[in-house]
């Protein structure tokens, strides 16, 4: 501090010029003294006498003393606060997250008479940064930590300071908490005080608004205020970073995949252990690599490091507090925890690690994809984290088809492209004989089924291989129907493809319309290709045929004449008419071996056999021949029931109208319906 100049006093003198020199050098250095500190004490008496020698013109020597004159010295306010710094070097360096940090400001009374000081709400505030206040307080015992019933908690409201003596000081701490969001680099200014004008912000006569001032209104220059500034950079703390490398792939099911893992830190101060809930002790401390075993994997047999932990606890489960730890490789583990050590310093890095894992999925529709974690406390011991790239690695995908009738994709006759589903018309065939065309168009859906045989999800485009000539055929698939023939022309129509998850089937229908003029008892086929959108040269086909009617009758009539009149088998009065029906199921019947394919059988066959009908006369010209002597006549070679057609009852002598039920008939079988007539 400056002492005020020592001129300025004043002293009584018998001389008036010099007593008005020293008054005029009083109020001068009053003024000065405001702007510094004072180091003579308010009310302190300042007393000056003034004497001289002089001689007269005999040579005689003389003295003489003047009045005293007194000056007390008045009370002049003075106020500091310290440091002034705002460029983050005042303090030491802090981290995003950290609370409360102390910063410590000197308040003195450089005034020259004691006096106390005011610290108004809102005193203290961040001039800059990410930060809030979270305490402040005078520390009035000075040993730096609040003491209730001691201390003087200010900011919250106003507070006074206990009285302060000339050129004494006290602390005012703040606690500060940083903002997890502060940005490195960036810097936290603690303000005391408001002030903006002045050497260093200090001694400024106290504006309307001030918050921080001397409160004596008794000095000569007023209450003054001052502001401090306290600062510190914000740092990087401790930060992971977790990086892993994995095949892009495609990569064959059942072989293996190699995961390298490193974790890093690359912040700026040194990262700790954390502990493990749920982990034997001795080894759950440490920073660690939380690798999952990716699902549709397991791992593959490996010498893993030391330290090394595993846990079957659901991946999603928190590793550090939740997931249970064991030291033993268990059958099958859902993640693996690597220890790289219990500190990671700044900037420094793990060694690679590496984890294989073996393919065990058979879908290669969804790739594997693997995720980790590091963890480990910063430098205030707060748990950080980092979550590694997620890594794909890509399945080879084939892809294979079934395709064939509802239900059994994968039917087969000779082969599987030859599997097939029979259904008939039943327009346009009544009364044709054999050879006959028919006679009317005959519409007959199918219902066929795809498998997917293949290793993923597929998309398999159906196409029409060949139809019968002048048909019309339409497929559907979902709710969509695209007609891919019309009238025996192509249309060039695509049909939507048919979408087939893994391992799953989907079904499609495809309506084939006959035109009229087809040979009846004859079967039309329509083949039907599936083609696997992942591979395209995997295909299959099925066979959609429709038959113009099946049951074949063929029927003939046999003489045998034992009347003595003509020749053995001339038709004379007396001879009898052998009547035979052969029916027979003319539609194909699958390959010895084949299977899965949908043929056609008939159920519940009548067949007619009237004697008036039409131009059937022989009910009139003959009559019936029951065996005995002509044993099992009527007679069905298949065990139909022969009745009369007329009564539905049995067959007697007076029967002129029979019909066969035959229960059943399949592919290819055939049987033979017969009786006996006797010519009139």
């Amino acid at each position: 501090m400056k002492s005020p100049d020592k001129k300025c006093v004043r002293g009584a003198t018998t001389h008036g010029a010099l007593a008005r020199l020293i008054v005029l050098l009083a109020i001068t250095c009053a003024f000065a003294a405001q702007a510094l500190a004072q180091s003579t004490a308010a009310d302190t008496p300042i007393s000056n006498t003034a004497s001289a020698v002089y001689q007269d013109g005999s040579g005689g020597n003389y003295s003489t003393t003047s009045n005293t004159v007194t000056v007390t010295v008045s009370k002049v306010s003075g106020l500091t606060v310290t440091p002034d710094v705002t460029n983050g070097s005042s303090d030491p360096t802090v981290v995003p997250g950290q609370n409360n940090v102390k910063f410590t400001f000197t308040v003195t009374n450089t005034g020259n008479f004691s006096d106390t000081v005011l610290f108004k709400a809102g005193s203290v505030t961040i001039a800059s940064g990410s930060a809030t206040i979270a305490s402040a307080f005078i520390d009035v015992n000075g040993n730096g930590n609040y003491d209730a019933g001691t201390d003087i908690v200010i900011n919250a409201a106003d507070a006074s300071s206990p009285s302060m003596a000339q050129n004494a000081s006290i602390s005012v701490v703040v606690l500060v908490n940083v903002s997890n969001a502060a940005a490195a680099g960036s810097v936290i200014d603690v303000r005391l005080g408001n002030t903006s004008a002045g050497t260093n912000f200090d001694n400024q006569a106290a504006a309307a608004g001030a918050t921080v001032l001397t409160q004596s209104a008794l000095s000569v220059n007023g209450k003054r205020e001052a502001r401090g500034d306290r600062s510190a950079v914000v740092d990087n703390d401790a930060q992971l970073s977790l990086s892993l490398t994995a095949p892009a792939g495609p990569v064959a099911l059942g072989s293996n995949i190699t995961y390298v893992w490193q974790l890093c830190n690359t912040g700026l101060r040194a990262a700790s252990s954390v502990t493990l809930t749920n982990a034997p002790a001795g080894s759950n401390t440490g920073i660690f690599i939380f690798a999952p075993v990716p699902a549709g994997t397991s791992l593959a047999a490996q010498s893993f490091p030391a330290g090394t932990l595993f846990s079957t606890t659901a991946v999603s489960s928190n590793p550090v507090t939740t997931a249970v730890w064991t030291t033993a490789q268990p059958a099958n583990p859902t993640q693996v925890a690597f220890n790289v050590g219990n500190s990671l310093a700044a900037s420094a890095c793990s060694a690679n690690i590496n984890m294989v894992v073996t393919i065990t999925t058979s879908d290669a529709t969804n790739a594997i994809t693997e995720q980790g974690t590091g963890y480990a406390n910063n430098s205030i011991s707060v748990q950080i984290n980092a979550t590694s790239p997620l890594r794909t690695t890509t399945l080879v995908i084939t892809g294979n088809v079934l395709n064939g009738p509802q239900g059994a994709p994968g039917a087969t006759n000779t082969t599987q492209n030859d599997d097939f589903t029979n259904k008939s018309v039943s327009t346009g065939i009544a009364g044709i004989a054999p050879g006959g065309n028919t006679n009317a168009q005959g519409i007959v859906t199918f219902t066929n089924t795809v498998q997917n045989t293949g290793n993923a999800n597929d998309q398999f485009t159906l196409t029409v291989q060949s139809f019968p000539a002048g048909a019309t055929v339409k497929v559907t698939v979902g709710a969509v129907q695209t007609t891919v023939v019309n009238a025996g022309v192509a249309t060039g129509n695509a049909v939507p493809p048919v979408s087939v998850n893994f391992n799953s089937t989907a079904d499609y229908s495809v309506e084939v319309t006959l035109p009229s003029g087809k040979t009846v008892l004859t079967g039309y086929d329509t083949v039907i290709r599936a083609t696997s959108g992942n591979t395209n040269t995997s295909w299959n086909e099925t066979i959609d045929r429709v038959y113009t009617g099946f049951i074949q009758l063929t029927k003939t009539a046999t003489v045998s004449n034992s009347t003595g009149v003509g020749g053995a088998t001339d038709p004379v009065p007396g001879a009898w008419i052998t009547y035979s029906i052969v029916y027979r199921n003319v539609s194909s019947a699958p390959a010895a071996g084949g299977s899965g394919n949908v043929s056609l059988s008939a159920s519940n066959i009548v067949i007619s056999e009237d004697g008036g009908a039409g131009t059937n006369n022989w009910g009139a010209n003959t009559t019936m021949v029951l065996g005995p002597p002509a044993a099992n006549d009527p007679s069905d070679s298949n065990g139909g029931a022969i009745t009369d057609g007329s009564t539905n009852l049995a067959v007697t002598a007076a029967t002129n109208f029979l019909k066969d039920t035959v229960a059943s008939l399949g592919p290819q079988a055939t049987g033979t319906f017969s009786f006996k007539r006797q010519i009139k």
